[in-house]
């Protein structure tokens, strides 16, 4: 590898390890979309709820006064008890069946998936960049910007049924939920999508082969450069 190529790969890798890090935050964590029933009176509780793919975490909350931002239940980051449970694909619980029941739920099996083929992309994509440092496997360099931007592609495709799948919560006559937003769990998917993006496209420009120096030149007439 050249020694600009290897400058260039270890920026992508910083950019690359960013995204990586926001992908696992939002794959772990439950904070994707945050739910919330109407508040018919105050000085009562009332039962918000936010999940991600692998669980729904439901929160009570005592309103003594209207939510400034709307008419639902919350800001979800004021006290109460809350009560997590996985969905029922995975493990069985009284709140997993309802979630089952009032929601459908292959749009989280189908997230959840997707999800995991993009972690999947990541590891090929890293061991790609690890050994393309050693002497002659630069080529290296393009399956593994090909597998970052698969990565990053699967992510967003996620992001997208997971937002159906809100949308379809929000919509069914069957859920008490009347508002939603989403939440910095999503916002860490959406980020490490374009980060992923850009960096499998920087990886792919970086192992094209070396351009002429001068317009003049063809490539066979150009000076090889340096190895390390």
């Amino acid at each position: 590898m050249f020694e600009e190529q290897v400058t260039k790969v270890k920026i992508t890798s910083v950019v690359i390890v960013v995204g990586m890090s926001a992908m696992l935050a939002a794959v772990v964590t439950d904070h994707w979309a945050v739910l919330s029933p109407r508040v018919e009176k105050l000085n009562a509780t009332c039962e918000a709820a936010h999940f991600g793919l692998w669980r729904l975490c439901k929160k009570t909350i005592f309103m003594v006064k209207e939510d400034p931002q709307g008419k639902g239940c919350g800001p979800i980051s004021l006290p109460g008890a809350k009560n997590c449970s996985y969905f029922k694909h995975f493990t069985s619980g009284e709140e997993a069946e309802v979630f089952e029941v009032k929601t459908q739920k292959e749009y989280n099996i189908s997230a959840a998936a997707i999800a995991i083929f993009s972690l999947f992309f990541m590891i090929l994509g890293t061991l790609c960049v690890i050994f393309s440092f050693g002497k002659g496997r630069d080529y290296l360099l393009r399956p593994a910007g090909m597998f970052f931007a698969f990565a990053g592609l699967c992510i967003i495709i996620s992001v997208e049924v997971m937002r159906q799948s809100v949308k379809r919560m929000i919509d069914s006559d069957e859920t008490i939920w009347i508002e939603y937003y989403y939440s910095w769990s999503f916002t860490c998917a959406c980020a490490s999508f374009t980060l992923l993006i850009l960096s499998g496209a920087s990886l792919l420009l970086i192992s094209m082969p070396h351009m002429p120096r001068n317009p003049w030149e063809s490539c066979m007439d150009a000076e090889p450069d340096t190895l390390d």
